[in-house]
């Protein structure tokens, strides 16, 4: 019993992700100038603490290089607290690196997209996001 409804929620869980990546991830084409993101990571998941700062990656695909404006994010729903890109690599797909500081502890459902210009307007990329968790800072 106990082994069935373990692979039930693992079940559900998978599903939950895929349902989830296939929302946030573009597949149209892109148009001119236009740029979309693929994912968000944060290569250090299970060191992150407190008022320690980490770096989130994400994947992008653009049409030439625009220029990065800032890069924006959701903490929980609270938000958008913007901050600058600290890495840029404009590849298939291209890469963003961003330095944040966490301030509270906690389950955090992280979010971000990208402000970018195009023909002179500043415009905002697609939403990706990824669950992190910060842990009480040890003195």
């Amino acid at each position: 019993m106990t082994k069935s409804l373990s692979i039930l929620v693992l079940l559900s869980g998978a599903i939950l992700l895929l349902v989830y990546s296939c929302a946030t991830v573009p597949t149209e084409p892109l148009g001119p100038g236009e740029m979309k993101l693929l994912s968000l990571e944060v290569p250090q998941k299970e060191d992150l603490r407190e008022s320690l700062p980490f770096v989130v990656q994400i994947s992008f695909l653009a049409d030439n290089n625009p220029e990065i404006v800032t890069a924006c994010f959701f903490w929980s729903g609270n938000g958008p607290y913007c901050s600058k890109v600290t890495y840029l690599n404009y590849g298939t797909p291209g890469t963003i690196k961003v330095q944040l500081l966490p301030k509270s502890t906690g389950v955090i459902a992280l979010e971000g997209y990208i402000v970018y210009k195009n023909d002179g307007k500043n415009l905002s990329t697609n939403v990706v996001g990824t669950n992190i968790r910060i842990i009480r800072r040890s003195l």
